[in-house]
């Protein structure tokens, strides 16, 4: 009986897909007073703009925005998934929005911990308020400017963007499989995963940005009432064109 050569593990590794670095990039924001304003609907009152300058200067000297992004190309996409070197990621939205694309850019952005530290330890409700809303215009800030700087580095028109959990089709479970291709990158950045699946800091986001010609955006999807963080108009016929559930 003629014995099988024992397996090589060299070879192994060969065949199995590369994970490419991730590139880390240093976000410049700047919180404009004007933004800020209609952001937190601020009314104007004698002193009223000197307090929010200040407001937003101490915002921005705790901010620290900084993303972690790679540049991938999709392997085998099936039915209602596709797979990015060698994870799966379920989600059939994410798959048809990927028919035509080759190449996507898996993120993570954070502005760090200090703004969110200071804003619970202020002791004053409606200054923590107003501390947590500018980190989250610093955070959406942040996400433009990793889009942009694709844009520009990759010679792109367009890029839309998915997010685990943003739609009940691509749910927050997948934050593992997405921070699986991060583990290298997420401790630099000071990002983690709580055992619920949550990111720490709070400011931060993750998910896929992907070249298009037409905007996408989650919310097109999601007929939830109410929600202040819409960023686009709930739109019944795209829902039927992805063949969700209404």
């Amino acid at each position: 009986m003629v014995q099988a050569p024992p397996a090589d593990p060299k070879a192994d590794a060969d065949h199995a897909p590369r994970k490419k670095k991730f590139r880390s990039l240093k976000i410049p924001v700047r919180l404009d007073i004007d933004e800020a304003k209609s952001h937190l609907h601020w009314k104007d009152r004698p002193g009223a703009s000197l307090e929010l300058t200040e407001l937003l200067r101490k915002a921005e000297s705790l901010l620290k925005p900084e993303a972690a992004y790679k540049v991938v190309y999709i392997e085998k996409p099936g039915e209602d998934a596709v797979k990015i070197e060698g994870v799966s990621f379920a989600s059939r939205v994410l798959r048809r929005n990927l028919d035509s694309v080759e190449r996507v850019f898996p993120y993570i952005i954070t502005i760090g911990l200090d703004l969110e530290k200071h804003a619970g330890e202020c002791g004053d409700p409606l200054k923590q308020y107003y501390l947590e809303s500018l980190a989250d215009l610093a955070l959406g800030q942040a996400a433009r400017g990793l889009e942009q700087h694709l844009k520009t580095r990759h010679g792109l028109s367009g890029l839309s963007s998915m997010s685990p959990g943003s739609l009940e089709d691509w749910p927050i479970t997948q934050q593992k499989p997405l921070f699986s291709l991060f583990e290298e990158a997420a401790r630099p950045l000071g990002v983690r995963l709580t055992e619920h699946l949550l990111m720490v800091p709070r400011k931060s986001i993750s998910g896929i940005l992907f070249p298009t010609e037409v905007n996408f955006q989650s919310c097109q999807l999601c007929p939830r009432r109410d929600c202040p963080g819409r960023r686009a108009a709930y739109d019944r016929d795209l829902r039927k064109k992805y063949k969700l559930e209404a």
